[in-house]
């Protein structure tokens, strides 16, 4: 490349060199690598464009001068230079290279056609080689896979040949281990024998044994070898007891050997049990583990476990036992309360549970079965230590004799059950921490409790029912108070001062609640079971149901009796007509009195009404957030709770129903005597003295509004829903038969009718706040009714045209017309009844 590139230089100075001349351009190494089509264009025509090169840069700095010198000051452009010597330059040749770059190109196309003649001979001849190349490696392919499959049959038969050379020697070296093994037993049989005869030599003689026997530093082989002939020579001996039924002298010698290995277990158990309280007193623990192995060949070394435990101090130091009293019950003579006795068991079992868990680091360093003395020591803790203290705690009281409420009561026995059963738990739980082996340290724990456990249901009741009796003596106690208190007062001013009774409070109902809400949380902590606890539930439920309804349906009757008095008062003072004026004023004050009375009873069993449906919300309340949720996992609990809770309730209901109707009877009879006494016969039958009738209501009207309106306020604020409509209902229905069958005592004129009528106006604006459409329906017909007072005789027979249904009630009031007999009603309204029917 260099050369031609030097050649074709010479060619452009010379300008006269002939292409044939040329020598080679191009190179197929310059294809190879990274080839670029203009790396190699511009190393063939570099050389013959220099001035063009030079030219295309000096074009490229004069473009920055352009905008400069371009304009004239008179603004017209000068004319480039470049344009000026292309101008005077137009007779010379524009681009003189051009032939030889002509000659460049066509000898560089021809080498290239060379070029490609050469590679494609190449290749033709690659693809030759390859053909052959690949037909000679498949050939040794196939070869190979017949070498390698043949290769595989070889190593398959030479493991086949291995496993089975491995089997026969897995069977010589069975045999050969069995073979070794019974060598070994049978001369541990013959040393056994040996050892054997030597305890069967004389009875108690022990004193001929072997060396290995009295040896200290072989206590452990010593062990080993007599416990194995121990349980030999019984092994034998009742093996020759079957065979030999009759025969007394057959195991003899043997039985003489037992004893004699019996003796001598026992004499080195003491002496090893010795030697390990020494060392456990020093805290040797490597010579404590050492005798614990020792002796774990007697028995598994339940006799040293049991020895190490029954000697921990906190089982024999009487000091201890008494602390554990005086830290949870406090000083003798001393009332302990169940917070006093909380904090005295978490002390208590927190020092028991340290004490474990640092005997549990001794145990772990000692014995060969850590978990199982583990096991030993907690049941022992659980069963002494902890059972001491609760039987101190715990005295379970007769349900015969209950504990008086000045000590407590049933109350502070469960309290305290609850407590002791909760921290007991808890002990239970950092002791299963701490680790007690395969101990069901659970259920020794309800052991613990299964005695109170049977009988809870029947003391939380007994509880229950004590707590009420105690409550109603307190009440009853006050109200006693309450009553002497009053009748002092009363008998210093000289006058009778009536007691009243003793109301519902909602705060006692409150505090029935939260005595059974205490209870209910004593049932979830005792009763695992879903079944049990749904039972003790309905039965602490129960207590409650039973309590609220014998409560309210108590108070209840206690203000119908206040009723039933003020009923009393009432017709003592009933008097008949004939009477002395003075008479008549006594029995008016004292009538009045009455009407008091019966306006207060009225009052007091409105407030008894809401007290007990406030007092039963709450107990439904209470039922749906507590009681419901522990009843619904078992068939039928909750829905017979219910029924329960219903049927309590029907007591109460039925002592609110009766005395609603007293309710009613009191206020109709104070009705019945505010019309009688102020009701006159002029009001219905005013005189035609041409004056302007008088369109007020009566004073009677006024008198009963007034007071019906005073009276029913405490029974709008009682009485809610269906039962406020009920009573309003039938009040309404009374107040309107007993206003009809006073106004058939009257005779009425057109203005009296019309007065009678304002009446009516009045007493039907009032009972339309009882929202009681039947009620208002009926004042309302009684307005048209009035009417047949005002209306001319020859109109009354169009009068009840559209309201038929009121026509009998309406002769009756025909009748009270001041003209009907002077018009002869009676026989013109017969025949048009008649006609009508």
């Amino acid at each position: 490349m260099k050369e031609s590139r030097d050649g074709i230089g010479h060619d452009r100075i010379s300008k006269s060199s002939s292409v044939s001349s040329i020598p080679l351009i191009l190179d197929i190494d310059d294809f190879k690598g990274d080839f670029s089509f203009d790396a190699l264009f511009g190393n063939l025509v570099n050389e013959l464009l220099p001035s063009f090169q030079e030219e295309e840069a000096d074009s490229a700095d004069g473009h920055g001068n352009v905008s400069g010198n371009d304009t004239l000051p008179n603004g017209h452009k000068r004319a480039s230079s470049d344009a000026i010597k292309f101008t005077q330059g137009l007779a010379a040749p524009l681009f003189p290279e051009v032939d030889a770059l002509s000659s460049l190109f066509k000898d560089s196309c021809r080498e290239l056609i060379d070029l490609r003649k050469q590679i494609d001979d190449r290749l033709f001849n690659l693809k030759k080689e390859l053909s052959v190349q690949d037909s000679k490696h498949r050939k040794t392919l196939a070869e190979l896979e017949k070498g390698v499959d043949g290769l595989f049959d070889s190593f398959a038969r030479l493991d086949s040949r291995i496993s089975s050379v491995g089997q026969t020697a897995a069977k010589i070296g069975d045999h050969l281990q069995s073979a070794d093994a019974q060598r070994v037993t049978a001369s541990q049989t013959i040393d056994l024998i040996k050892y054997l005869m030597e305890f069967n030599s004389s009875p108690g003689d022990l004193m001929e044994l072997s060396p290995l026997f009295s040896d200290d530093s072989r206590v452990a082989e010593a062990a080993s070898i007599a416990e194995k002939l121990r349980s030999f020579a019984e092994e034998d001996i009742g093996r020759q007891g079957i065979q030999d039924m009759g025969n007394a002298n057959a195991s003899r010698g043997l039985e003489v050997a037992v004893a004699n290995l019996q003796d001598y277990c026992n004499e080195l158990e003491n002496r090893l049990l010795s030697r390990f309280d020494a060392a456990s007193q020093r805290r040797e623990l490597s010579t404590m583990s050492e005798c614990a192995k020792i002796l774990s060949q007697f028995n598994r070394g339940t006799s040293a476990m049991q020895h190490y435990v029954a000697t921990r101090p906190m089982f024999i130091d009487v000091e201890v036992m008494n602390a554990d009293v005086r830290l949870v019950l406090g000083d003798q003579g001393s009332q302990a309360s169940p917070s006093n006795v909380a904090r005295g068991l978490a002390s208590l079992y927190k020092e028991i549970t340290d004490t474990v868990r640092k005997e549990a680091a001794t145990i772990t360093a000692v014995f060969p079965s850590p978990n199982y003395v583990m096991s030993i020591l907690v049941q022992r803790v659980l069963e002494q230590r902890v059972t001491a203290i609760l039987d101190k705690l715990l005295v379970k009281p007769s349900l015969v004799n209950l504990p008086p409420m000045e000590e407590g009561g049933l109350l502070l026995y469960l309290r305290m059950l609850a407590v002791a059963y909760e921290k007991t738990q808890e002990l239970a739980r950092d002791l299963r921490t701490v680790g007690c082996g395969d101990l069901d340290i659970e259920g020794v724990t309800e052991c613990l409790f299964t005695s109170h456990k049977e009988e809870y249901p029947e003391h939380e009741q007994a509880s229950l029912r004590q707590l009420y009796q105690a409550k109603m003596e307190e009440l009853r106690s006050e109200s006693q108070q309450l009553s002497e208190s009053s009748g002092t007062i009363g008998r210093s001013k000289g006058a009778s001062v009536a007691s009243s009774p003793q109301q519902i409070s909602v705060t006692v109902v409150t505090e029935f609640v939260r005595w059974n809400e205490e209870a209910l949380s004593r049932c979830t902590l005792f009763s695992s079971q879903p079944a049990a606890l749904a039972a003790n539930v309905r039965a602490v439920f129960t207590c409650l149901l039973d309590q609220v309804s014998q409560y309210i349906t108590e108070g209840l009757e206690r203000a119908r009796d206040s009723l039933t008095e003020a009923a009393a008062l009432r017709e003592r003072f009933v008097l008949g007509t004939s009477v002395s004026r003075r008479v008549a004023a006594a029995a008016a004050s004292a009538a009045e009195a009455a009407a008091a009375a019966g306006e207060s009873s009225f009052r007091s069993f409105m407030v008894a009404v809401q007290r007990c449906g406030s007092s039963v919300a709450i107990v439904q309340q209470y039922f749906a957030n507590s009681i419901s949720r522990l009843l619904l996992p078992v068939d039928g609990a909750h829905a017979a709770s219910c029924e329960e809770m219903a049927t309590a309730m029907s007591s109460a209901e039925a002592a609110a129903y009766k005395g609603l109707q007293q309710c009613i009877e009191t206020v109709m009879a104070e009705v019945e005597r505010l019309l009688s006494a102020e009701q006159k016969p002029s009001d219905y039958k005013s005189p035609d003295d041409g004056i302007a009738p008088d369109h007020r209501p009566t004073n009677a009207c006024t008198r009963v509004v007034a007071y019906l309106s005073r009276v029913l306020e405490a029974a709008f604020t009682a009485l809610e829903g269906l039962n406020k409509q009920a009573f309003l209902t039938e009040l309404g229905n009374r107040l309107h038969k007993g206003l009809l069958n006073h106004w058939q005592k009257f005779t009425f004129n057109p203005s009296g009718g019309l007065r009678l009528k304002r009446d009516i106006t009045e007493y039907g604006e009032f009972v339309r706040s009882f929202n009681a459409p039947s009620v208002d329906e009926k004042f309302e017909l009684l307005g048209i009714m009035a009417n047949v007072f005002i209306v001319a005789p020859e109109s009354l027979s169009t009068l009840f045209e559209g309201t038929p249904s009121i026509r009998k009630d309406a002769q009756r009031f025909i009748q009270l017309r001041e003209d009907y007999k002077s018009a002869k009603l009676a026989s013109r309204l017969s025949s048009l009844w008649a006609s009508s029917t």
